[in-house]
């Protein structure tokens, strides 16, 4: 089979076998609130697919399957596969010198590399703290490429350490632009999303493209639910534009047991620790995904959204939570829902 054929079809009629209490623990998502979206995958199958609560507080429309969320920093794991398919086309190297694709960069990232970047060892200054707080617009990508052309300092030697970066992503976006010849959003469509049958996934741009089904954020405000729908940042595409759904994004974990979109190598390099980390949940992070044991995860927050992907490829089972309200951090929950549904048994 071709790399690149379109996924196998996958059977989404509704839920499949028994639900283990999920249901309980997604009482606080159901009704006229924002929602969540829940789907387990065992051995490549949908055994629990469900939507909860609310995508528009405002019509009432209802979380369900094909809702679109805004996925927030779980974004990463695609951009991070972008690179690597430049890598498998020679069009990049992963130990290319940042300079080698953004040489308006100050001299301290002379020794920056992208595989640096991939991990969060490249030491760049957290674009966010430099941004105006008097400044309501939105950045792009592009723009904090500007901002740390600003910063001749860093906060530590590159490769020396980790410190989670949301900057080193936008980065990254901006190489993929540079090494495809063509645009961030548009690589990603042509070549990851269409490819798999994603065809509702996008890397958001307001005024170019639509988000189908599109679930809006929401925050709890004194009592209220009000719509936070964006932030300043929200427009920044590598560390967090992308919106999907949990119908697509199992199109995407199938993707990930076999070599129809990555190779064989640049899957071992995206699931092979990269770099300790210092928090307790993440002992390491490797490119785009932070591995706990047997366990590759990478939780997504953004203003109005808390999402959760958890992957257990040696017993095939994964679990997606995608939420549009501000609280709670659903990665917990994913860890409950996996628990039971592998105490549940086959």
């Amino acid at each position: 089979m071709s790399r690149l054929a379109p996924l196998c079809a996958i059977a989404f009629a509704g839920t499949a076998g028994a639900a283990p209490g999920i249901d309980d623990l997604m009482q606080r998502y159901d009704g006229p609130v924002p929602g969540a979206a829940v789907l387990v995958l065992k051995d490549g199958q949908p055994v629990f697919r469900r939507g909860y609560g609310q995508a528009v507080l405002e019509d009432g429309s209802a979380v369900t399957p094909a809702s679109n969320f805004r996925l927030a920093s779980v974004s990463k794991q695609f951009t991070a596969a972008a690179i690597l398919l430049l890598a498998e086309d020679g069009r990049l190297s992963i130990d290319d010198p940042l300079k080698t694709w953004l040489p308006s960069l100050p001299a301290v990232a002379d020794g920056m590399t992208i595989r640096q970047l991939l991990a969060h060892t490249s030491g760049l200054i957290d674009y966010e703290d430099l941004m105006d707080p008097a400044d309501t617009r939105q950045v792009h990508d592009l723009d904090v490429l500007h901002l740390l052309e600003k910063q001749d300092r860093s906060y530590f030697p590159p490769g020396s350490d980790y410190r989670y970066s949301n900057g080193g992503y936008a980065l990254l976006a901006l190489i993929v632009g540079k090494a495809s010849g063509s645009d961030f959003a548009r690589f990603l469509r042509q070549r990851i999303f269409l490819p798999l049958g994603m065809d509702a996934t996008v890397a958001h741009q307001d005024g170019v493209d639509d988000v189908p089904a599109r679930a809006y954020g929401y925050s709890e405000i004194n009592g209220r639910w009000q719509r936070t729908d964006q932030s300043p940042t929200s427009a920044v595409l590598g560390d967090g534009g992308i919106y999907s759904s949990i119908d697509d994004l199992a199109k995407w974990d199938a993707a990930l047991y076999d070599e129809r979109l990555l190779s064989a190598d640049s899957l071992r390099q995206a699931f092979s620790p990269a770099t300790a980390t210092p928090e307790p949940d993440v002992p390491h992070y490797g490119f785009g995904w932070r591995i706990n044991g047997d366990a590759l995860w990478h939780s997504g927050e953004s203003i109005g959204f808390r999402n959760v992907l958890l992957r257990y490829p040696q017993q095939k089972l994964t679990v997606i939570v995608l939420s549009n309200r501000n609280d709670p951090e659903p990665y917990p929950l994913a860890l409950e829902i996996a628990r039971r549904w592998r105490d549940a048994g086959p």
